[in-house]
């Protein structure tokens, strides 16, 4: 199925969803229970409102709220309008939502009220209350409305509630004409890079690849009609909002968004709405795995987990699938810049691979592992991962110099990922480019040693990272979170490691901490480990 063809935009698939999967239930968050015709209907107003407000096709809207469905309802809305989605990580200060809101020059923002004690609007407005500009943020020029998606808002912003009733004056025609005109080489959504390692770029994305992408994720996972899937996975990233969103109005799966990890919240939403898909970073599984209250909860009706990093522990594929007995455990890859998707394995690979590779290249992609120069290696050997296809982003958001250092003219996307390809084609993902060190001439993989440290029984999570080293440049050291009740120490880890893998990788220092500082996509922050402030 080519989703690109039979939905030719984001709006085409709601409306397909609408029509397909009417009376079954589309999203359950808490007491509400609505029906994908229902959704169609929210939508369709919500996309209305966005016309009264005066958005035009091509404009950026932004959105900054946790996995909710008002979130689903005002982001599917703007797309359905003819607007480029721009999500907001809801980890962000003011002023780095303030860089995006006007790097983007998003001319509406739908925020979030009050939200885990912190007030986003007064965040807001101390980093951009301040300039010339006449909109309800001065600092802010290009930004013309400000809605709060609660039942009040301070002066000069818009409810919610205000702003949909406000497109109850413009008929269904015109907004069915404006979704309508939509094409598929449009842009559909900008996501903005973590910015972990610099200011954040923004991946232009468009309709066409997003559903072309996430058709083929929904076939090769196995997700269908009826399954019910718990998104943990923040929306503002490509694999809670694609892999989930728009991967559940593909198959009419029910979405059941989680505005927070919480993992007793975890198993209390599966055991009580029979959740059958589980997708998210290794971290959730583990910590689900290990509740000392997990034989409490009905999870028999779990079925598909999909996950990926460059560290996925075997034992932990075959603890979910022996221990829960989930009948399909994937990993897969993917960044911002091809769509969030690249390679993925299949069903029925065995456990080993799973663990130890992220698949094969999806449909229609190419993969080469490169040197330096661009020219590729040999099977095995490791690189820096290319990519070429039709996910690849159409640039970095008005930034051509940033998007001619990573995308090539024959199309050739530079990851800044270094992996290394086996025979059959299967990826593993060794490290970052900037994570790699040098141990005595050695080039040391942080991701690999963190796999093997994974192996340790009283290892529940580690990052390495390189310090630097008098006499052999740099060395390794481990950053180690104990399994409940382990006793380890850091030389009896490091004796273990000289048992386990070639000396240059064995960490000279191990420190024990309760938990590792992650963004919220999952990815451990190395950038906190390495200044100490973490």
């Amino acid at each position: 199925m080519r989703g690109d063809l039979e939905w030719r935009s984001v709006a085409g698939l709601i409306r397909s969803a609408a029509r397909r999967f009417a009376d079954r239930e589309a999203v359950v968050e808490g007491r509400t229970r609505i029906t994908y015709a229902e959704l169609g209907a929210r939508v369709e107003r919500a996309a209305a409102a966005c016309l009264a407000e005066g958005v035009r096709t091509g404009d950026r809207v932004a959105v900054w709220a946790p996995n909710t469905l008002d979130w689903i309802v005002c982001a599917l809305g703007a797309v359905s309008a003819g607007a480029v989605l721009v999500p907001l990580n809801t980890r962000f200060k003011g002023a780095e939502a303030a860089y995006v809101l006007s790097r983007s020059r998003a001319r509406l923002l739908f925020v979030t009220g009050t939200f885990l004690g912190t007030s986003y609007v007064a965040s807001l407005r101390r980093a951009a209350g301040e300039g010339d500009g006449a909109g309800p943020l001065p600092g802010l020029p290009h930004l013309e409305q400000v809605v709060v998606l609660s039942d009040d808002a301070p002066a000069g912003f818009r409810t919610w509630k205000d702003f949909l009733a406000a497109g109850d004056a413009v008929g269904a025609a015109a907004t069915r004409e404006r979704a309508e005109s939509v094409a598929g080489t449009a842009p559909s959504d900008i996501v903005f890079t973590s910015g972990t390692t610099g200011r954040p770029k923004g991946a232009v994305i468009t309709h066409a690849q997003s559903l072309r992408g996430y058709a083929i994720w929904s076939e090769l996972a196995g997700l269908r009609a009826g399954d019910r899937y718990l998104i943990v996975n923040p929306f503002f990233h490509t694999f809670g909002y694609k892999a989930g969103v728009l991967a559940c109005l593909m198959r009419g799966a029910t979405m059941v968004p989680q505005p927070v990890f919480d993992v007793d919240t975890v198993l209390a939403n599966v055991a009580a709405e029979r959740i059958s898909v589980l997708p998210g970073p290794p971290t959730l599984h583990q910590s689900l795995l290990d509740h000392p209250s997990r034989d409490a909860y009905d999870l028999s009706a779990l079925r598909l987990v999909v996950t990926g990093a460059a560290v996925v522990p075997l034992r932990l594929v075959e603890r979910l699938r022996s221990e829960l007995r989930i009948g399909t455990v994937l990993t897969a890859y993917g960044l911002s810049e091809a769509s969030g998707i690249v390679t993925m394995c299949r069903r029925g690979d065995a456990p080993a691979v799973i663990a130890s590779t992220s698949g094969r290249a999806i449909p229609d992609t190419e993969i080469r592992v490169a040197d330096a120069t661009g020219a590729p290696l040999a099977p095995g050997t490791p690189g820096e991962v290319l990519v070429r296809g039709f996910h690849v982003m159409r640039g970095y958001f008005e930034d051509p110099a940033a998007t001619a250092a990573v995308l090539a003219p024959d199309g050739w996307l530079r990851t800044g990922d270094v992996g290394v390809l086996d025979a059959a084609g299967n990826l593993r993902i060794t490290d970052r480019i900037k994570d790699m060190f040098i141990v005595g001439g050695f080039n040391a993989y942080p991701a690999e040693i963190e796999q093997l440290l994974g192996l340790h029984p009283d290892v529940a999570d580690v990052a390495v990272i390189g310090v630097p080293d008098g006499r052999l440049g740099e060395v390794g050291r481990a950053y180690v979170v104990r399994r409940p009740g382990a006793a380890l120490t850091s030389d009896d880890l490091i004796a273990w490691s000289r048992r386990e893998m070639a000396n240059y990788k064995v960490p000279r220092t191990v420190e024990f901490v309760t938990g590792l500082p992650r963004n919220a996509s999952g990815k451990v922050v190395k950038g906190e480990l390495r200044s100490g402030t973490f």
